[in-house]
This record gives structure tokens, C-alpha cells and sequence, in this order.
């Protein structure tokens, strides 16, 4: 059963992708494959495939703060690595999980996996920990979060 992602992310509302597990440095969101989400191959497009597995890998390296006020700092991918195996249809898993983390880090690996729990795709991440985004010269964005999250 799904349950809610902890931030507000607009561009996974609009795939329609459901975060199924969220703890303990482990994330899973799962999607059924659409028309709109494939290549001209009729497969799972690799973007989508990348998305959702940084997607994973953040939320996996986000769950180990959980305890800390507001369930701890928002993440920024700073390197990614994918190589995908096989195409992607159908109802699709994406597990992510963290390997290592420092006091600013996360080193993180993620798998796409079909419906016969066959990889699909593998990536691996290093993300950084902030409580805010510095844009432009002066601005900084704040991490957005679910009214009621607080």
C-alpha cells in the first residue's frame, strides 16, 4: 500500500509514481508502465528509469534522518551513474538503498527491477544534505513539504 511522499516534488505527481517503503535507508516506489513514460521502443523511457531511481536513492539516504527535527535536511544529486540492462515495462519497482553516509553525504545505489523481479537498471549516487538551495545571487529556495508535515 502506498503511502505519502515526505516533500513535495510536482514532477512525480505528474508520472504517477508511489513510494511504498521509506525507512531504515531503504526506499521503493513502484509505477505501472504508461504510453506516456516509454521511448519509441514502447519500453519504459531512460529518464524515466533515471528518475525514479534518484528518486529512490534520496529518499533511502532521507530516511536515516527521520528522528531530527522536520525529518532532517533535503538532499541534491551530485553524480549519478546508470547502466540499464534490459527494457523496463509493465508494473515497474525501483528500490533504492544507502551504502554509506557522512555528516554531508550519501552514497547510495538504486535497481529497477520488472515484474518477474528481473534488473532492469542499475544506478548509483552521491548526494548532499541541505537545509536550503542557494539560487541566483541572493535568493534561497526552502525545502518544500506537505501542508501538514511539519
Amino acid at each position: 500500500m502506498a503511502i505519502p511522499f515526505p516533500v513535495h516534488i510536482p514532477f512525480l505527481v505528474g508520472l504517477g509514481c508511489e513510494l511504498q517503503r521509506f525507512a531504515d535507508g531503504e526506499a521503493e516506489i513502484t509505477l505501472d508502465v504508461e504510453e506516456r513514460h516509454t521511448n519509441s521502443f514502447s519500453v519504459a523511457h531512460g529518464g524515466l528509469q533515471m528518475t525514479l531511481m534518484d528518486v529512490a536513492m534520496a529518499h533511502a539516504a532521507r530516511s536515516r534522518n527521520l528522528d531530527q527535527p522536520d525529518g532532517g535536511t533535503g538532499l541534491v544529486t551530485i553524480e549519478m551513474k546508470t547502466s540499464f540492462m534490459r527494457p523496463a515495462q509493465g508494473r515497474i519497482r525501483v528500490v533504492g538503498s544507502v551504502l554509506h553516509t557522512t555528516a554531508s553525504m550519501a552514497f547510495t545505489e538504486a535497481r529497477v527491477l520488472d515484474t518477474h523481479d528481473r534488473l532492469c537498471a542499475h544506478a548509483t549516487g552521491t548526494f548532499k544534505f541541505l537545509r536550503a538551495l542557494p539560487v541566483g545571487d541572493r535568493e534561497v529556495k526552502p525545502l518544500a513539504r506537505h501542508a501538514g508535515s511539519d
